[in-house]
């Protein structure tokens, strides 16, 4: 009797996450116990389960008594801020906790603080998981995806749960186990740099769009609802849609033209470049989104410059009327175009990002069952994401999207739309940092020979850091400056 009227599972921390996943876990008929350090965010969210349904949800206002009312193997999911916080809460939960009980740390985390903690309480016999948690608050609230990580047993423990509470599509819920350690964590990270890329880019057809093709707000709405149902259909690109439908609350002009230049950013995109560049991975796309939200935030210095570079002799014209003459219909296709091909590279970087982790780690990602669970519920999802998850079963070890024949052939079609849009940006002075490193990224990864050949030639020079070459095996050192000057002589080798 008294097991019965325990809780499955329990959720701590009841900012507006933590509510609607507590509601989403108790609304697909999971009871649940719900705790958070300050009293009425408990009774909040209890009064939103007795008004959503009288769902089975009880709130408990001390860690001791929340621990006690949750079933064994106790499996417990704290949201709250990254860090210090989540170490906190672990602190006041695990003296209640007892062995075979599992944390479940929802929050965006950096990895190697999850590995530390799986460590920490496994000297209390306690199971942990890092799960990311990807959808925003409707997300939490209707249907996530989840990608948790750690402990096997742990997520045998509550993967009837998940799986019910997680985004539902064709091919299953958009929860799987991840792997080991803080996998599940990383892989919300690079997700999270993917979806820096994916807003950088589609800004980057809007300011194309807006600036060069002269469309209105109206016409933009138009032009994403259109293109949202076809290749590029996306959460993304669907809420562009609604944003360029929205005007002021007085009817003059558009709200979007009112929200000041400058993007905010919570650290996922920047810890995704540092990895990129630690694994030696090239991720351009990435990192000119994230460069540009670091750009955006210097809008004093913006405005100056624009000042300065005006009286320089800047045309005043330059990148804000375009260019006279453009083909509008022409140019909203190829704007498509380009979006597809750079967002295909986009991926391809952070896909090769995972998979030099997973094998640095040993952690065996299924890169495709990845794509699979980011379909539904999470920001990036995306029919796109489901030939993802095909070229990924077609060849698992696949070094690229781009060599994939399917994603090759469409990259192939759209190369010159892509090089019209790049050209158009750049003559009217409109800054496309996203699709120019995807093009660049493109241009360098297809062909056979590049100038760095002439690059180690120079490492070679000033440092003796020696070449290979094309033509026979071993490493060579060249005194080059001494043969250079050598009038009449050839320049030779040394082995």
């Amino acid at each position: 009797m008294e097991s019965a009227a325990l809780s499955r599972i329990g959720l701590a921390g009841l900012a507006v996450m933590g509510q609607n996943l507590a509601l989403n876990i108790a609304e697909k008929g999971f009871p649940i116990s719900v705790y958070n350090r300050t009293a009425s965010k408990v009774d909040e969210t209890v009064d939103r389960a007795r008004n959503e349904g009288s769902l089975p949800l009880t709130g408990q206002y001390n860690p001791r008594e929340f621990v006690l009312s949750i079933q064994r193997p106790r499996s417990v999911i704290i949201l709250v801020k990254a860090g210090a916080p989540v170490d906190q809460t672990i602190a006041a939960l695990s003296d209640h906790l007892e062995p075979g009980d599992c944390i479940i740390d929802g929050g965006n985390e950096w990895y190697e603080n999850t590995e530390r903690r799986i460590s920490q309480v496994a000297d209390k016999g306690l199971l942990y998981l890092g799960m990311g948690v990807s959808g925003g608050e409707d997300g939490a609230r209707y249907g996530p995806s989840l990608m948790p990580g750690g402990s096997q047993t742990a997520y045998n423990n509550v993967h009837d749960i998940l799986h019910q509470i997680a985004a539902q599509v064709e091919d299953g819920p958009c929860v799987t186990y991840i792997g080991e350690g803080g996998s599940g964590n990383f892989v919300k990270m690079v997700h999270n740099g993917i979806e820096y890329g994916d807003m950088q880019l589609i800004s980057e057809a809007y300011d194309v769009l807006k600036h060069v093709g002269g469309l209105s707000n109206s016409e933009l709405a138009d032009i994403f609802a259109e293109w949202n149902s076809g290749e590029l259909e996306s959460f993304l690109i669907e809420i562009t849609a609604d944003i360029f439908k929205v005007k002021e609350d007085d009817g003059e002009g558009f709200l979007v033209d009112k929200i000041l230049d400058k993007t905010g950013m919570k650290g996922t995109g920047k810890w995704t470049v540092q990895q990129a560049a630690e694994l030696s991975i090239a991720a351009p796309t990435i990192a000119a989104s994230l460069d540009c939200r670091y750009l955006s935030g210097l809008k004093e210095e913006r405005e100056n410059a624009a000042t300065v570079l005006k009286e320089a002799g800047l045309s005043d014209e330059l990148g804000r009327i375009g260019v006279s003459g453009v083909d509008k219909k022409r140019l909203i296709d190829d704007v498509r175009q380009a979006l597809y091909a750079s967002k295909i590279c986009s991926y391809a970087q952070g896909m090769n990002l995972l998979r030099a982790k997973s094998n640095e780690k040993g952690w065996n990602l299924n890169l495709g069952e990845l794509a699979r669970i980011w379909k539904g519920g999470c920001i990036i999802r995306a029919v796109f994401l489901d030939r993802i998850k095909k070229a990924y079963q077609r060849n698992p070890n696949l070094a690229s999207l781009i060599v994939d024949p399917e994603f090759a052939r469409e990259m192939v079609q759209r190369q010159a739309a892509w090089r019209r849009v790049v050209g158009l940006a750049v003559s009217a002075g409109i800054s496309t940092p996203g699709m120019c490193a995807s093009l660049a990224y493109f241009d360098t990864y297809r062909r056979a020979r590049l100038p760095a050949n002439l690059v180690q030639a120079q490492r070679d020079l000033f440092g003796a850091h020696t070449y290979e070459r094309v033509d026979r095996p071993g490493a060579f050192h060249t005194e080059w400056t001494k043969l250079a000057r050598q009038s009449g002589t050839g320049v030779g080798a040394l082995n």
